[in-house]
């Protein structure tokens, strides 16, 4: 298949990165790659669901794979797997002596293993530098739900129209199952069952990464989990605590032991990221090097420092983020720079994923979620126009309209955008800017 045919499926059947920010899959097809990376990492916690899909649709993904790396002109592709997901690395196993340029790299389970970053290194050798893109080092990542998501597109001509969810914490039946794009997390919630705690707060997404929703938030074509926890767990206050008690906290308690820095994956990798330095500079009103503040721009979010290494339980992730979101704000553009070499003892500094479960107070949640290859009926659904990097998808749809499943209902916008297809059959009720509302159409006799 031609790369530009390639691209114009991906763009037409609203493909993106299915987690993390969302960019858009053509968007990084492009024939500078030697080597295509397949992320099936999953580090954060109780995340279950890619690993689940290439245990269960290994021939179709893996034969994805090895079709984009033709239509690149890679040399290989590579699995970056944990070691420790033995069930789909037996299912890998058994075909990959059918694909001689794919190739499986064994990873530990350490956080944040998945970092585009930190895969790269691991699975090439390459260091992307600070502010650099994959590319610059000929690679290219995508997930393994966006790889399923591309076979689907290309050889059945399915657009996305659902997304995998891992639903886990305090429900009865946790599982992983296919969801319609716009469906509420109250609907979703309900495929798992009962929700077994009294006052629950919904985390979408990750504990390290994700963000705080509601019963009314839906599902996007990132979102991977839904993790439903007591409003009073330490990972649900972490979250709604006030940054500006958070910036004063970090003048009184900051020791400047520098444990934050010393863990930062990407400062392991030779990025100017200095979080003790940060915490420094913030609770000084020091404004005498402006580099502690513009190296902000280069961290991933991961939040080693601010859940894990901080003695103190100060929150130097959520300082960075709120600088990094005022340089973002400010137009100010921050250049790339150069890794400084990978720090000797970067073994040594690997944060174990389990370990980081029980710090945060999760292992007990960390159980069995079956995975549900099906897509569930739902009666509504608010579908976004902006679940991706780039620009909103532009309504093709007017109220009244009936539309079926996978019917586009959105155009790709000018510049960086993909189509947006609806994901159950029905009226539409509402059309904006922003979302289409799609009601389940109720037949009535008499």
């Amino acid at each position: 298949m031609l790369i530009d045919e390639l691209k114009s499926i991906a763009r037409d059947n609203g493909i993106v990165g299915a987690g993390g920010a969302g960019f858009p899959a053509y968007a990084k097809m492009t024939e500078k790659a030697d080597t295509v990376i397949l992320n099936c990492v999953e580090c954060e916690p109780l995340l279950k669901l890619h690993r689940q899909l290439l245990a269960t649709h290994t021939k179709e993904i893996i034969t994805m794979l090895d079709e984009v790396r033709q239509a690149f002109g890679a040399k290989e592709a590579v699995v970056g797997i944990k070691n420790e997901y033995k069930a789909t690395i037996d299912a890998l196993n058994e075909i990959l002596p059918d694909f001689p340029n794919v190739r499986i790299c064994g990873l530990k389970a350490a956080y944040p293993m998945g970092d585009e970053v930190v895969l790269i290194y691991e699975a090439t050798g390459r260091v992307i530098r600070a502010g650099g893109l994959p590319i610059e080092e000929n690679v290219v990542v995508y997930n393994v739900e966006t790889m399923y998501n591309l076979y689907r597109a290309v050889h059945l001509n399915i657009p996305v129209t659902n997304k995998l969810v891992s639903i886990v914490g305090e429900i009865d039946r946790p599982l992983t199952v296919r969801v319609p794009l716009g469906t509420t997390v109250r609907e979703a919630i309900a495929l798992a069952g009962h929700v077994t705690c009294a006052d629950p707060a919904y985390l979408m997404g990750g504990p390290m990464m994700g963000r705080l929703g509601t019963e009314n938030t839906v599902i996007t074509k990132t979102t991977n989990a839904i993790i439903i926890l007591p409003k009073d767990h330490p990972v649900i206050a972490k979250m709604n605590k006030k940054l500006e008690i958070e910036r004063k906290r970090a003048s009184s308690a900051c020791c400047q032991c520098r444990t934050c820095t010393d863990m930062c994956p990407r400062h392991a990798l030779g990025h100017p990221i200095e979080p003790h330095k940060v915490m420094r500079a913030v609770a000084n009103a020091d404004t005498s090097d402006l580099s502690v503040y513009t190296n902000t721009a280069f961290c991933s979010g991961c939040g080693v420092c601010e859940k894990y290494a901080c003695p103190q339980g100060l929150s130097p992730k959520s300082i960075i983020q709120n600088l990094k979101g005022g340089l973002r704000g400010a137009g100010v553009k921050v250049e790339p720079v150069e890794s400084t070499g990978v720090i000797e003892d970067r073994e040594l500094r690997k944060v174990p994923v389990h370990r980081l479960a029980a710090r945060l107070g999760l292992s007990r949640y960390d159980v069995e979620a079956p995975f549900i290859d099906t897509t569930p009926s739902t009666a509504y659904v608010r579908i976004q126009m902006s679940q991706h990097i780039g620009a909103p998808a532009v309504p093709t749809v007017t109220v009244g309209e009936m539309v079926k499943k996978g019917q586009k209902i959105a155009e790709a916008a000018e510049g960086l955008s993909v189509s947006i297809h609806c994901s159950i059959d029905g009226i539409v009720e509402e059309v904006s800017d922003r979302e289409v509302v799609v009601r389940e159409r109720t037949v009535t006799n008499g």
